[in-house]
């Protein structure tokens, strides 16, 4: 068994024990060794998953955030209770009620393969988020019954654009039979109360839970966990608190699903320093490939941040039509649900952008996208005539500027665009891959091109790069700037998240944001959005605006480390002397600690006979 295996293993167990335990009843039903048991648990304790507590012989418990986490599942709280927002300011890391409530939730998964346990608990996660809103106001229509109200007329919801939720779907009635064996039944029943009575619904739910591969105990547990905080009455949907959970566990399940993860989830600050650039405050905003429906949800909670103006004059109205399109029928159910937690009307079609485009009249003004990268069986042999190839035929062994072209032929007069792609869109020559990158430039229509750090995506370790496009790069909103690109290297911008992933911090999306609004010709970008300027400059090792010229001699390459340069070398004012002693003093503790932790993962592998 891995470590890992060993730490899920203990927090699973903790989990359905209550969330806390003596150690010598854990340890016994563990069925560990007490040397192992005593070295995860130190390690748990260390990393702030589980806490120590009093008593005779010593307890533990899963430890409680700053943030008000849910209670354990297997101990239902008689009453919900409402969940508190993430911290201002926060970043995908900084996570606190949420990473609680997906521990214990990952810990009742077993041994479920993400991909399946996905749509279990995000489905009833959205089950218990109508039911909340209906029962909220289910309750005040109850109270004015005297003055005429009924609270079982469906008319009132819809005139609030509550969803109506059937009696067998009403969550105080599944929670009251979580822990029988016919409770995967009843849910699957819910679910298809719900579709029946809301058309808006119909197909999005998800109706397998009474399936025999399906542990009805430990889906009990999960009701009984998800009972125990509010996500849909007024003050939850508010501060989004529902949506919030459903990002953060859609971004954990594309962690734990790896590459194929990747094809649902775009990292909240990627679709972010999009939104931020393209500042898609009214009008047509379109998605080819929207996957759970990030790109949306993004621009709204862009509009509601910007509705006061914070600099933009006011001039932030929720005045957006959606439309997007999703070809995995799955991940399409997912968008619909994220899209309807928050109150979000989106016209989502599902089928392939390529063959069947569901809009294909559409022309937007605002275009964000995370196309698949480098898709080698998108049919391109039976599409060589299709009128959106205007700057070249695609290969057909690679979709990167099918996409591309796609997007320009949906842009609007003076429609934007801005999507990921990989890095070897930006230089590879192959198939005619070149050319067509050429006929972009020389058409005027690429605006900005953004080189990303590694390790942002679950789907592939590989950089990325973001491409903005524009239409009309003479018009009336910005300066002209017709040829001429802006290159941005923000590849050593970002941290480490974990171990395995980086993230864009705040101040990061809003200086790359702040740079390429100077660079265009906006007015009143705050000085601090631009690292203190005022104006665009060039800045060498991170920003460059070139001429056509320039991008003609790198024969249409568009990587921005080609155009950039290298930054300014800092002053290092520390002596080589006092520098030498330091690294070394801080090798020998790395060195030390290293052999402590081999020591204890050997006894724990002899504990469990498979060191000598």
């Amino acid at each position: 068994m891995t470590r890992q295996s060993l730490r899920d293993k203990f927090v699973a167990v903790l989990t359905e024990l209550g969330g806390s335990a003596g150690n010598g009843r854990l340890r016994e039903t563990l069925g560990w060794a007490e040397a192992t048991y005593d070295a995860v648990k130190e390690e748990l304790i260390g990393d702030g998953v589980v806490s120590p507590g009093r008593g005779r012989g010593g307890s533990v418990a899963i430890a409680a955030p700053m943030e008000s986490a849910p209670a354990a599942p297997a101990k239902p709280a008689q009453t919900d209770r409402p969940a508190r927002a993430e911290r201002p300011n926060g970043t995908s890391a900084n996570v606190g009620y949420k990473a609680e409530l997906w521990r214990m939730a990952d810990a009742l998964r077993g041994s479920m393969d993400a991909a399946e346990y996905k749509h279990v608990a995000l489905g009833l996660l959205f089950l218990k988020y109508i039911s909340d809103a209906f029962e909220e106001k289910h309750a005040a229509l109850e109270a004015e019954r005297a003055q005429g109200a009924d609270p079982e007329d469906r008319d009132e919801y819809r005139a609030e654009n509550i969803f109506w939720v059937p009696p067998e779907a009403r969550w105080l009635h599944l929670k009251a039979q979580a822990r029988q064996s016919t409770i995967g039944q009843l849910v699957d029943d819910a679910m298809a109360g719900i579709e029946r009575d809301n058309p808006a619904l119909k197909g999005v739910l998800p109706k397998d839970y009474a399936r025999l591969a399906l542990d009805k105990t430990r889906l009990g547990q999960l009701i009984d966990l998800i009972s125990n905080i509010k996500v849909g009455d007024a003050a939850a949907r508010s501060k989004d608190v529902l949506g919030r959970v459903y990002e953060y566990f859609l971004s954990q399940f594309a962690s734990a699903e790896g590459k194929k993860g990747g094809e649902f989830y775009t990292p909240r600050c990627v679709v972010k320093l999009l939104v931020e650039m393209l500042e898609p405050y009214r009008g047509r905003v379109y998605d080819p490939c929207c996957g759970s429906s990030g790109m949306f949800v993004q621009s709204m909670e862009f509009i509601r941040a910007h509705a006061n103006g914070n600099g933009n004059g006011g001039k932030a109205k929720a005045d957006i039509s959606i439309y997007g399109q999703e070809s995995n029928y799955t991940t399409w159910r997912l968008a619909k649900m994220n899209l309807a937690i928050r109150g979000i009307d989106g016209n989502i079609a599902h089928g392939d952008t390529f063959h069947n485009d569901r809009h294909p009249d559409l022309k937007a003004d605002f275009i964000l996208a995370n196309p698949p990268f480098n898709v080698s069986d998108w049919g391109g042999e039976r599409l060589r005539d299709d009128k959106r190839w205007a700057y070249g035929v695609p290969p057909s062994g690679n979709a990167n500027f099918a996409w591309v072209q796609h997007i320009v032929d949906h842009l609007a007069p003076a429609g934007v665009a801005g999507f990921v792609l990989s890095n070897g869109s930006m230089s590879s020559n192959q198939s005619g891959e070149g050319e067509i990158r050429k006929a972009l430039v020389e058409a005027n229509l690429v605006d900005c091109m953004v080189a990303l750090p590694g390790q942002l995506f679950y789907s592939t370790q590989i950089p990325a790069c973001l491409w903005f496009l524009a239409r009309d790069r003479k018009n009336h909103k910005f300066r002209d700037r017709r040829g001429e690109v802006l290159f941005i290297d923000a590849r050593k911008l970002g941290f480490m998240a974990d171990r395995t992933h980086r993230d864009l911090s705040a101040a990061n999306i809003t200086r790359i944001a702040g740079i390429y609004h100077l660079w265009r010709g906006e007015k009143d970008v705050p000085a601090e959005a631009a690292g203190g300027l005022t104006a665009y400059e060039d800045i060498p090792g991170f920003c460059k605006a070139a001429k056509r010229e320039e991008i003609e001699k790198h024969r249409f390459v568009l990587t921005p480390g080609r155009y950039v340069g290298a930054a300014e070398a800092e002053e290092d004012e520390e002596p080589f002397e006092a520098k030498m002693a330091r690294l070394v003093a801080e090798l020998r503790a790395h060195q030390a600690e290293a052999v402590r932790l081999d020591a204890a993962i050997a006894a724990a592998l002899r504990e469990l006979e498979y060191g000598a």
